[in-house]
């Protein structure tokens, strides 16, 4: 079983509670409580060790997990009041993803403490629907008039373009992703939301005069936006096992007390009310001083955790039966534990849309044969090889298409090209003389693939170049050294050189010999590593490579 844990939002109201049943059930050495606060990380601590003795180490970690590291202390309104640290998250979210990579705090996190097992008990969709992209969408339409956009709205576009909530919760995910397959992490379990407490679009509850409101509706987006995202992850190469736990209730509660609470304005304060006549304006927001202060707004609360504190009167309406009703946070943890022992619980989200989702069929493998013949038969029609036409991304997949279509107009099939005195640069010369017999001279660089010829010098282009994209207005791009031009050239580019027909030629051999292991072994040999195919079929080919050189392969 598992024995080092990681926490995230471990000083919650669930958070802490999946502390608890980890020590009571797994036998874990040590558990990284991760919260936002250092100082509720300690004091989550400081209570487990008072709780469970040292029956296992509790270890505080603290900060923002969508930020780098150096940030990760800051509240998020100093942040963004800060111009260049506005551009830096910018930059962050939306230009180099592997930069990001190595400066994100949760990925630095998980590298110092390498857990076997992460479960993500964040409020994520919370925290990012509530960054309000209707309020600043607002903010900057009101910066715009009829001479364009007005240069003090700046920081308002900044802020709102910080605060998408796809962006981030799709560069969270492939950090998530690639962070534990680095650190070798075997369970993520994620415990989820359905943003509504598991109502639907008849919630009353609202944040805003809509209803429903927008912003509860953001949050139901991002929470089962990130339930998409780790569904693929789960369906990932090399990826740990996957779980959600999704309540669909409010979660409560933590316990009642006596204290100043905030209302929705963060205001704490009484004061005395004034009289004013209804005269067809109304101020909506005046100053404080204007009004006598009369004492704190001490009130007995109930706290629920991530979900704030209600009044006697809030909780009663929202957990009576048929409003939101309400999950303990011990549930929840009993049943994140149970997955985390391999426990059949039925209530992970993940493995109910593996269930649920229609797959690959046997009528379709049936028909996929009849298909391509028919294709094969109606290209001779067509004014240029049915190859690609570049809208099935990656740009790489209409290249090796391109680069295979060449290979079998020369040679007819995999044994040819490997024929006695079919060296590399013999290769690439004929490959080359067969551009236009072929119709790829034409055919890929009209579609944005250019064709780099064998001297590595020249290419053939049409109007437009795939790769790299255009971002930005810029249409021009400039190579920083030889090996971005080359990472350029192995994405999108059809490559003639000697040295590219050598990679081809080393992928056949694999090809055949695994053709060969096929027939001596049988159906054990089976698989995306075999070569199963009678003809020369270029998209049979470039489906091999995805499979074994890519890593772009289904693994349900």
């Amino acid at each position: 079983m598992y024995h080092d844990f990681l926490i995230l939002g471990g000083a919650g109201l669930v958070g802490l509670q999946v502390c608890r049943h980890i020590v009571q059930t797994l036998q874990p050495r040590r558990i990284v409580v991760a919260s936002l606060l250092p100082e509720e990380a300690e004091a989550a601590c400081e209570q487990l060790r008072a709780e469970m003795g040292d029956a296992c180490a509790f270890v505080p970690e603290s900060g923002n997990l969508f930020v780098p590291t150096d940030l990760a202390a800051t509240p998020r309104d100093q942040l963004l009041a800060d111009r260049e640290v506005r551009r830096r998250l910018l930059a962050s979210l939306y230009d180099d993803f592997d930069a990001a990579y190595q400066e994100n705090h949760l990925v630095q996190m998980i590298r110092r403490h390498r857990p076997e097992v992460v479960v993500d008990c964040v409020n994520t969709a919370t925290g990012l629907a509530y960054r309000d992209v209707f309020q600043g969408a607002q903010r900057v339409r009101d910066w715009l008039d009829g001479d364009g956009y007005d240069d003090r709205g700046v920081a308002d576009l900044e802020t709102l373009l910080l605060s998408q909530s796809v962006p981030a919760l799709i560069q969270h995910v492939r950090f998530v992703h690639q962070v534990t397959r680095e650190c070798q992490t075997r369970v993520y379990v994620k415990v989820g939301t359905t943003g509504t407490g598991g109502m639907g679009l008849n919630i009353p509850y609202t944040h805003s005069e809509d209803k429903p409101s927008k912003v509860l509706l953001a949050k139901n987006e991002a929470a089962f936006g990130h339930t998409g995202l780790l569904f693929l992850l789960a369906r990932t190469p090399h990826a740990p096992i996957v779980k959600e736990v999704k309540p669909a209730a409010m979660i409560g509660y933590r316990g009642v007390q006596v204290k100043v609470a905030a209302d929705k304005h963060r205001n704490t304060r009484l004061f005395a009310a004034r009289e004013v006549p209804l005269e067809g304006e109304l101020h909506l927001a005046e100053p404080e001083d204007g009004y006598r202060p009369e004492g704190q707004l001490s009130v007995a609360i109930v706290d629920t955790g991530e979900n704030g504190v209600f009044t006697r009167g809030e909780f009663a309406a929202i957990t009576a039966l048929g409003q939101m009703e309400f999950i303990t946070p011990e549930e929840i943890a009993r049943t994140v534990v149970s997955e985390l022992r391999g426990a059949n619980t039925g209530q992970d989200i993940v493995s109910a849309l593996d269930a649920s989702v229609l797959n690959p069929s046997y009528k379709a493998g049936l028909l996929r044969r009849a298909a391509l013949t028919d294709l094969d038969r109606a290209e001779p029609d067509g004014d240029v090889p049915s190859v690609a036409l570049g809208r099935l991304g990656p740009p790489e997949l209409s290249k090796l298409l391109f680069e295979a279509h060449l290979i079998r107009h020369v040679y007819g099939s995999l044994e040819g090209a490997l024929g006695e005195g079919v060296t590399p640069e013999v290769m690439s010369r004929a490959l080359a003389a067969a551009l236009d017999a072929s119709g790829v001279a034409r055919t890929a660089p009209s579609i944005g693939i250019p064709v780099l010829l064998p001297d590595g010098n020249r290419i053939l282009r049409g109007p437009r170049v795939n790769v790299p994209e255009i971002r930005g207005h810029s249409t021009t791009v400039t190579w920083r050294d030889r090996a971005e031009l080359e990472s350029w050239i192995k994405r999108g580019w059809v490559d003639l050189r000697p040295s590219n027909m050598a990679t081809w030629q080393a992928r056949f051999r694999k090809m055949l010999a695994s053709r060969a292991r096929l027939r001596t072994t049988g159906s054990a040999a089976a698989n995306i590593h075999t070569w199963s195919a009678d003809s020369f079929e270029i998209g049979e080919v470039v489906a091999w490579i995805f499979n074994n050189e890519l890593e772009g392969y289904r693994v349900k």
